[in-house]
């Protein structure tokens, strides 16, 4: 069974940085796409980032590019996500999931195709 368990998140001052982790303790990690959500209080779920299987592709939301890298490594089960030059509007619960697919499908933003959720991490930004 596949538990998703993520880390890194905490207080951190506009302009900032924070590396989110994400830990799969399943087995066939290296054989689906992950994906980091996040949600805002009162604001629905969004996507963030997605990345294929492989790691050889990613996507990111307009909001974020050139300030949020996903990556993978599949030796070690382990998602990340790395945020720089944050922004107050950053602040949310970040999540972390594991689709149903080997490559980020063009829905991946929905979450739809993504079957197993971390808890989540808090970040928050300060102005």
């Amino acid at each position: 069974q596949v538990q998703l368990v993520e880390s890194g998140g905490g207080l951190v001052q506009a302009g900032g940085s924070l590396r989110l982790s994400c830990t799969d303790s399943g087995l066939a990690f290296d054989e689906y796409a992950m994906g980091w959500f996040r949600q805002a209080p009162g604001k629905e779920r969004e996507g963030v980032s997605c990345i294929r299987a492989s790691g050889g592709r990613t996507y990111q939301i307009d909001s974020v590019k050139g300030r949020f890298t996903i990556s993978r490594d599949n030796a070690k089960n382990t998602l990340y996500l790395q945020m720089n030059s944050l922004k107050p509007e950053d602040t949310a619960m970040y999540y972390c999931a594991s689709a149903r697919s080997y490559y980020c499908l063009n829905s991946w933003p929905l979450g739809a195709d993504f079957g197993y959720w971390g808890q989540g991490t808090q970040v928050t930004v300060s102005s």
